[in-house]
């Protein structure tokens, strides 16, 4: 079915380092800038806007200088390393050059000063504090150090003493003040940074609740359009709701029923069946928002009524045969025992041996009886994991192997990809295909071959599958429609347990396990397992 996506897309959060890298791009950029407007200062003719340099040579070849380590700083910060040298050094040209600039352009010192101030502060943000202040420092002992230069050497101080005592304690202020900016900005980064890990995890932790949930969960718009729809939902669905995306098409049925409760408000309790060979629902609407016309429909499948009721039968049964199971395996193993000691006895004949043989046979027919009895009470609940499935039959085939006669019959897997993922519970899992290869090797022969077994791993409408294939004479018609019905069998050595358990271990999962008629002959048991992430069916 043809839905939105489960989530929007957002991007990806920058993590601290991230950020300062970025931050470290743009003040390199910055650098270029101050450089480039200092260049136009002295080569074009906005130049005489500030006046004539004091000294031409010493400006132009500053210019020229920080201009080329400006443009190399920012080749360097793409490069992403040594982020701390980096700043460093580059604070330490910008000062530099400055300092020999305002020399140079006695007219543009203040300017030039009122640049540098952001310079020093961009510092301050991207280096720890003592690194901050100690280029602040730097820059105001080379402001004054520049003064002293020009009055005692030129003897022509153009700006006042306490001009650059400002700007020293301005450089001072800066830098604290951005330094203690970026340590905020960092720690509410790094807050974000947990914030949006936790979100991610509590909507993944909401998709795969939501996924597994046995209630079809649909979310429909105020035009009729289907928005989501979890794994249920699609299966109550079924061919009705594949490739729709109007519920007034996908299920009309139900679309009257919701149109009849957004008139009224009244929830009817009369089951609904969404196609002649889907199970029967029972739908529940509600407001997906208090604002919102969308509403969330929910589908309760009547059937899983009867099937509760059903393995609460079983169940029962079971803990009634774990009750008296200890009572018939004493005296099972005590006659099997002797039935032992009996064929070891050379005085019988060839009749009461084989009245001993049929007595032993029975003895083992009875304990398997009470053994998958006992199985269905001790069931456990699935855990699901990520199942690599490909691999993981491989290795379970692999292991049935090794515990089969020569004579049995062959066994082999294909797949159509390397690699398939499901979501399941892999004992479940291992249990079930025990189940299938152990008929199929039995029941799955031609009279006097042997038989020839084929695992098949691939992808059917997006769902991970095994097909368990045999190459016997088939199931009846008659026969099909009862193969998972508790104690039914065709074999009078059977216990009719082993395809229910099989099934209820595949419900529990969120698996199916049917039936598929094989084209001139054999059977083909199939396996449908959910995929290990979707919530809705691309």
């Amino acid at each position: 079915m043809p839905t939105a996506p489960v989530t929007a897309s957002h991007a990806e959060p920058l993590s601290a380092d991230d950020a300062l890298r970025r931050e470290l791009y743009f003040f390199s950029l910055y650098r270029v800038l101050e450089s480039a407007l200092l260049a136009l200062m002295l080569f074009s003719p906005v130049g005489v806007l500030v006046g004539l340099p004091k000294d031409a040579p010493l400006a132009e070849g500053i210019t020229v200088l920080y201009l080329i380590a400006g443009v190399l700083l920012l080749l360097w910060a793409q490069r992403r390393r040594a982020l701390r040298a980096q700043v460093m050094l580059g604070t330490a040209i910008d000062i530099v050059a400055a300092t020999l600039a305002m020399h140079a352009l006695p007219l543009a010192s203040t300017g030039i000063a009122l640049m540098l101030v952001f310079n020093i502060g961009a510092a301050a943000l991207l280096l720890p504090l003592r690194y901050g202040l100690g280029g602040a420092i730097f820059a105001a002992g080379a402001l004054i150090g520049e003064l002293a230069w020009a009055t005692v050497v030129d003897g022509d101080a153009t700006h006042p003493l306490a001009e650059r005592l400002m700007f020293a304690v301005t450089f001072l202020s800066i830098a604290m003040f951005t330094y203690l900016l970026g340590r905020q900005m960092r720690t509410s980064q790094a807050l974000a940074d947990r914030r949006g890990a936790e979100v991610n995890d509590l909507a993944e932790i909401n998709e795969l609740i939501i996924r597994r949930m046995r209630t079809g969960v649909v979310v429909v718009d105020g035009e009729g359009h289907l928005r989501l729809a979890n794994e249920a939902a699609l299966l109550l669905l079924g061919e009705f709701g594949d490739g729709e995306r109007n519920l007034l098409l996908a299920a009309p049925d139900l679309a009257r029923r919701l149109r009849k409760w957004q008139q009224d408000g009244l929830h009817d309790d009369i089951p609904l069946r969404l196609g002649p060979d889907q199970a029967e629902v029972l739908p529940r609407f509600a407001r997906l928002l208090a604002n919102s016309d969308a509403t969330l429909v929910f589908l309760d499948d009547t059937s899983m009524v009867s099937r509760r009721a059903e393995s609460m039968t079983l169940a029962t049964l079971g803990r009634f045969s774990a009750s008296l199971a200890h009572e018939i395996r004493n005296p099972l193993a005590a006659i099997s025992y002797a039935t032992q000691l009996l064929e070891e006895s050379t005085d019988l004949s060839e009749s009461d041996r084989r009245m001993l043989e049929i007595i032993h046979q029975q003895c083992q027919r009875t304990n398997g009886i009470v053994e998958s009895v006992l199985g269905i009470a001790r069931r456990d609940r699935a855990n699901a994991e990520h199942v690599e499935l490909v691999d993981w039959v491989q290795r379970v085939t692999n292991d049935f192997k090794l515990m089969l006669a020569p004579e049995s019959g062959s066994i082999r897997v294909i797949h159509s990809t390397p690699s398939i993922a499901t979501l399941a519970d892999p004992r479940h899992l291992q249990q079930v295909l025990t189940v299938l290869l152990q008929n199929a090797l039995n029941y799955g022969r031609m009279p006097g071959e042997p038989a020839r077994v084929t695992l098949n791993v691939h992808v059917l409408e997006g769902r991970p599958t095994v097909d368990v294939v045999d190459r016997g004479p088939g199931i009846p018609e008659g026969a099909a429609s009862r193969l998972f019905r508790p104690f039914f069998t065709t074999s009078e050595h059977g216990t009719g347990l082993g395809l229910y358990i099989a099934r209820e271990l595949c419900m529990a999962n969120e698996a199916t396990l049917e039936y598929v008629p094989v084209p001139g002959g054999g059977s083909c048991f199939r396996v449908i397992l959910p995929a290990p992430h979707a919530l809705l069916r691309p």
